[in-house]
């Protein structure tokens, strides 16, 4: 155990982890901070997922850190070169230092007495005690250990193999084999043109379609031979902002002229035998599903090739060899693959208690989308589901330094969020990822609440909220310590 409590534990050494320790370190020199990761290496769903092509679908140029750009041309990375991203940021700043691999959080109890957290965290199958002032969670809310199940009728019965993406053998030989492809997600639409290259058939099956939208993965600007390099790389990263979400509020705003432009898009890059409906005309509307990015057209171009098709259906039985679909066709096939979506849950599956009682999170409202209602100390990193998730991330450790900041200077031990007495039982709860995809919906009894007023309501605006975290109001929080009740 630490001689010493920590000023602050970050949980996770992914890109949100990583994020909050540079944000600390810069601005609180003196301050003792750890990064606990609970796997062997950093980089978070970046190094666990192994399945092939595994890409961002948001751009490099938002998606990595504003104190450490993307430097290379393609605004799409595949995982390896995001870790290895991660890699050079760390060990430049010396964050590499502060982590502690192998290092899981067990469990994680706030004392009012000591105004401290003590946390179980599990080394080489040993409990060990850490203490620490403040805790960021930069766990996401992907469940690592145990994915989405999906309601399929008879899986078991297969004769072949089943792979969920999240577990993905690395040594897997799908050589010249015919594979079903279940799912219509940002996960397929990537596995199909990597898996197409070498299996004899692949077939994408989907019970309802996505939106697909192509973009050029090379990005040359003649900006970068008139501005210094430091100047152009913050121009191509707010460039590259201003695009994507005055794309996204078009989409919002004017729902049929977006489907329009997409659906011209698409058309234009499919084969003569694949017709656009039902295939590529989803049900709901632009964006109110997470768009799923295809660097440049890679997954048409797979379409063109012979071995990758699509079917829009739904599955009626798992036989031995194969899938039947409810139109009465059958898709033979060798493997199986389940790309159905991920199980989402909050503070990584530790359990958290304040003087021994456990807190449910689900319970409990999320102020500014960064801390638990009646919860001290604690912050949690949640990016946007319509923008770069480091957006989000970076909004929320500027706060949170903000907020440290705020507690020196009151002479605060602790922060609490609190539910004003004049809104208690008016609150009208609302969905925290403003999403209607499956694995989202499916959430919504594992991740705190979000309502329809005041610091609660769900953020997604990137600009506001970097406002808000350099100038906002702290308002509906609670402090404690030598100087309290300021």
């Amino acid at each position: 155990m630490d001689s010493e409590p920590l000023d602050v534990l970050i949980v996770g050494a992914g890109i949100s982890g990583i994020n909050a320790a540079y944000r600390v370190q810069k601005q609180f020199p003196h301050y003792r901070y750890a990064i606990i990761e609970a796997r062997e290496s950093l980089g978070g769903t970046w190094d666990l997922f192994k399945y092939p092509g595994i890409r961002s679908d948001s751009d490099l140029f938002t998606f990595g850190f504003e104190w450490y750009p993307w430097d290379r041309e393609n605004p799409i990375a595949e995982g390896p070169s995001i870790v290895q991203y991660l890699h050079r940021a760390t060990a430049k700043y010396g964050i590499d230092k502060h982590i502690r691999y192998q290092h899981r959080l067990l469990g994680a109890d706030w004392s009012s007495s000591d105004q401290l957290w003590s946390l179980s965290v599990d080394h080489d199958g040993q409990s060990r005690p850490l203490s620490a002032r403040f805790v960021v969670f930069g766990t996401g809310y992907y469940d690592y250990h145990q994915p989405m199940q999906a309601d399929i009728p008879n899986l078991e019965r297969f004769g072949g193999e089943v792979i969920h993406p999240q577990f993905w053998p690395e040594d897997l030989d799908y050589g010249d084999k015919n594979i079903v492809l279940i799912g219509s997600g940002a996960t397929a639409i990537t596995l199909l043109p990597k898996l197409a290259e070498k299996a004899a058939r692949v077939t994408m099956l989907q019970r309802s379609p996505t939106y697909i939208l192509s973009l050029p993965n090379r990005n040359r600007s003649w900006l970068s031979w008139i501005l210094p390099t430091a100047a152009f790389r913050r121009v191509q990263r707010m460039s590259w902002f201003i695009t994507s979400h005055l794309f996204f509020l078009f989409c919002q705003a004017f729902p049929g002229a977006a489907r329009l432009l997409l659906r011209l898009s698409v058309s234009r890059q499919l084969p003569a035998s694949l017709p656009f409906a039902p295939h590529f005309k989803p049900r709901y509307g632009p964006w109110d599903q997470r768009l799923c990015v295809c660097p440049d057209g890679d997954f048409f171009r797979a379409l063109h090739t012979g071995h990758a098709d699509i079917k829009t259906d739904t599955i009626r039985n798992v036989t031995e060899t194969g899938i039947e679909l409810t139109s009465g066709e059958t898709l033979p096939a060798d493997l199986i693959v389940t790309a159905t979506g991920l199980r989402l849950q909050i503070a990584g599956g530790a359990s958290i208690t304040v003087d021994g009682i456990p807190m449910h999170l689900p319970d409990k409202f999320l102020w500014h989308s960064m801390m638990v209602q009646d919860l001290p100390n604690a912050a949690f990193v949640i990016g946007y589901t319509n923008a770069s998730w480091t957006l989000g991330a970076d909004a929320t450790a500027l706060f949170l330094c903000r907020l440290m900041q705020e507690m020196e200077n009151r002479g605060s031990t602790a922060v609490i969020p609190r539910v004003d007495r004049a809104d208690v039982g008016k609150l009208q709860p609302r969905r925290l990822l403003n999403l209607n995809s499956t694995y989202v919906t499916k959430a919504e009894g594992a991740l705190p609440k979000a309502a329809d007023r005041g610091p609660w309501v769900p953020r997604g605006n990137y600009l506001q909220d970097v406002w808000f975290a350099q100038h906002g109001p702290m308002t509906d929080l609670q402090w404690e310590g030598a100087k309290k009740e300021q």
